[in-house]
C-alpha cells in the first residue's frame, strides 16, 4: 500500500529534524545528562515537527542503546514504539478526547508502572482543545507525577492553554522552517523517490509550504503524481492551479500603468486556464508585500521576501508605486480575499478588485485619497511640474475658435505689451540642451525641472534677432521662470556658449501666438483666396 511522503519520511532521530536546532539540541542534552523534565509543552505552527519530536523523545527516554541523545531505532523498545504496539506510550487526540471523564481515565491509568519500557509517556496532541474542567483535572498529576510518568503536550494555539498548565511544563517553541531548508529537504526526498525535481520547482513548493515541512512534502507528493516527467516550475503552476511569477508580474505592471483593460485581459486568460481566483489574488498580495518591503527596507528586507518575483523585477516595480498606493492595494486585496468565503461569483469579485487597483479615482475612501496625495507629493518633491501634452487641434478648428472668440477688452492705462520679431536665427547644434544642462546644475528644484531639451518641456528657448526668448507653456510656468536670478543664470550660460552677451526674456507661448503678425497675414491670405470658409467676419 502506498504511503504518503510526509509519513514515509517522518524524522526518526533528533538529527533528522529540519530547522529546529535549538529545540533538538536541548532535548538531546537533557537525555544525555539525565536531567529530564516531567512535562513538556511543544508549541508552533503546523508541520514544524512538534509531534515528530514528541515521538522521538518518547523513544529516546526508553531506548536501550541511545546514541548521543538519539534513539537507536533498532532495540526492542524503539521498534515497539514505532509500530504502535507499545501500550506504555500513548498518543491522545485532545480534539476528540476533550472531556473531563477522559482525563479522569488517563489519571487513573497513569499511576500504574509501565510493563514494557522504562517510562510511561502520554503525548497529548492539540492540547488546547481540552475543556476547562479537563485542564483542571489534569493539573494535579502534571504538577506531581509518578517517577515513571512523562507528559508531552503539543499545540498550535498557545494562547488557549491556561497559565496553570504553562507554569507546570517546560515550553519549547518550534519556529517556521525556512524556505531554503524546506527546498533542500524536498530535493533529498525527490532524490530518494527518483523524482526529477527542478530547483525552481523546489523553491516554489517551499514558498507555498509557508514554513511547514508537512505541507511541502504533501505538495511534492501531489505534483509528482500528476507529472510523470520532469517536475519544473510550469508543471507546479499547472498542477496546483496557480498563476505563476510571470502572470503576477504582468498583472502588477498593468496596475502600475493604470491599464484596466490589460489587467482584465490577463485575468480572463488565467480564468480560462482554470486558475483559482483566490490563489491568484493571494500571489498578487504576496508580490505587493514584497514591494512594500523593498521600499521600506531595500537592503535589510531581502531575506524577508517571499520570492514571488525576481529581485530585479521587484525593484523595478517597487519604484513605480508609492507607500500609500501599496498600502491601499494590500488592503483591497485582503478585503477581497476575505469576502471570497461568502461570494457567489469569485471571478466578478476579482475583476472589481483589479479595476479598483488600476483606477484609484473610482473610490473616495481615505486610503484611496491618501494614495493619490502621496503620488502628488512625490512628484512635487522631485520637482516634476510637467503636464501632459495638450491634444493637437485641427488647423480649421483652431482658426474658427480664434475668429469666434470675442476680442479682449482694451485697457487704455495698460502698458504696451512687449513683442519680439518672429524671424528666428539658426540655433547652433546642441545649444539649448547645453543651456538646460547648465541651468539645471546651477538652479535648484522646482525651477530647474522646467528646463529640459525634450520637445515636451514646459520651457523652450529660441534665438530671435539676437535675443534668447524663453517660451513658457502657460502662465504658471512663466511666473516661475520670469525671475532675475533665473534669467541671469540662463543669460550667463548662453553667453558662454555663443561668446557674446545675450538678452533673455520670458514670454507666454499662448499669448505670443495670439499676437503673431505672421499668423494674421496667413489668415488674411486664406480669406482672400477662399481657402478658409465659414469664418465670421
Amino acid at each position: 500500500m502506498y504511503q504518503a511522503l510526509y509519513r514515509k519520511y517522518r524524522p526518526q532521530t533528533f538529527d533528522d529534524v529540519v530547522g529546529q536546532m535549538a529545540v533538538t539540541q536541548t532535548l538531546k542534552t537533557q537525555i544525555v545528562t539525565g536531567k529530564l523534565s516531567h512535562a513538556y509543552l511543544f508549541t508552533g505552527s503546523r508541520g514544524t515537527g512538534k509531534t515528530s519530536c514528541a515521538k522521538i523523545l518518547a523513544k529516546a527516554v526508553n531506548c536501550l542503546h541511545p546514541q548521543n541523545g538519539n534513539p537507536c531505532n533498532q532495540c526492542e523498545a524503539c521498534r515497539a514504539i514505532d509500530s504502535g504496539a507499545c501500550m506504555d506510550v500513548l498518543e491522545i487526540d485532545a480534539a476528540s478526547n476533550n472531556g473531563v471523564e477522559n482525563v479522569r481515565d488517563l489519571r487513573d491509568d497513569a499511576v500504574y508502572t509501565p510493563s514494557q519500557v522504562k517510562m510511561r509517556v502520554y503525548i497529548i496532541d492539540e492540547v488546547h482543545m481540552l475543556s476547562i474542567s479537563a485542564f483542571n483535572a489534569l493539573l494535579k498529576i502534571i504538577e506531581e507525577p509518578p517517577e515513571h510518568l512523562l507528559f508531552i503536550l503539543a499545540t498550535t494555539e498557545l494562547h488557549k492553554v491556561p497559565a496553570t498548565i504553562l507554569s507546570r511544563c517546560q515550553r519549547f517553541a518550534f519556529r517556521r522552517i525556512g524556505q531554503e531548508d524546506i527546498a533542500a529537504r524536498l530535493q533529498y526526498v525527490a532524490y530518494q523517490e527518483s523524482i526529477d525535481l527542478d530547483d525552481s520547482a523546489a523553491r516554489i513548493l517551499a514558498r507555498l509550504a509557508d514554513g511547514g515541512m508537512r505541507d511541502g512534502l504533501s505538495l511534492l507528493d501531489q505534483c509528482a503524481s500528476a507529472t510523470p516527467g520532469e517536475l519544473n516550475a510550469q508543471a507546479v503552476y499547472t498542477c496546483l492551479g496557480i498563476a505563476g511569477i510571470q502572470e503576477c508580474g504582468a498583472l502588477m505592471t498593468a496596475v502600475a500603468d493604470h491599464n484596466g483593460k490589460a489587467a482584465l485581459k490577463i485575468l480572463n486568460t488565467l480564468y480560462a486556464q482554470g486558475k483559482d481566483m483566490a490563489a491568484m489574488l493571494d500571489e498578487l498580495a504576496c508580490l505587493t508585500r514584497d514591494l512594500m518591503i523593498l521600499r521600506s527596507a531595500p537592503k535589510e528586507g531581502i531575506a524577508m521576501l517571499s520570492g514571488v518575483a525576481a529581485d530585479e523585477e521587484a525593484r523595478h516595480l517597487a519604484g513605480r508605486f508609492t507607500d500609500g498606493e501599496l498600502v491601499r492595494m494590500m488592503t483591497e486585496l485582503q478585503n477581497t480575499l476575505a469576502g471570497f468565503t461568502r461570494s457567489s461569483s469569485r471571478r466578478l469579485d476579482a475583476e472589481l478588485c483589479l479595476i479598483r487597483l488600476c483606477q484609484p479615482e473610482l473610490t473616495l475612501d481615505a486610503e484611496a485619497l491618501n494614495a493619490r496625495l502621496t503620488r502628488l507629493e512625490e512628484r512635487l518633491n522631485a520637482g516634476d511640474f510637467s503636464q501632459p501634452p495638450a491634444a493637437k487641434m485641427p488647423a480649421r478648428a483652431a482658426v474658427h475658435e480664434q475668429e469666434d472668440s470675442p476680442p479682449p477688452p482694451e485697457d487704455a492705462d495698460a502698458p504696451p505689451e512687449e513683442t519680439f520679431p518672429v524671424a528666428e536665427e539658426e540655433i547652433p547644434v546642441g545649444f539649448w540642451a547645453e543651456v538646460c544642462a547648465g541651468v539645471r546644475r546651477e538652479l535648484r528644484p522646482p525651477v530647474s525641472a522646467f528646463f529640459s531639451p525634450s520637445p515636451d518641456s514646459p520651457v523652450q528657448g529660441t534665438l530671435q534677432s539676437g535675443k534668447l526668448v524663453l517660451e513658457c507653456a502657460n502662465a504658471f510656468t512663466l511666473e516661475m521662470v520670469n525671475h532675475p536670478e533665473v534669467l541671469s543664470a540662463v543669460a550667463r550660460k548662453a553667453a558662454a556658449l555663443l561668446g557674446r552677451q545675450v538678452p533673455v526674456a520670458a514670454v507666454n507661448r499662448t499669448e505670443k501666438l495670439k499676437s503673431n503678425p505672421n499668423l494674421d497675414r496667413l489668415l488674411q491670405f486664406g480669406r482672400e483666396h477662399g481657402e478658409i470658409i465659414s469664418i465670421k467676419e
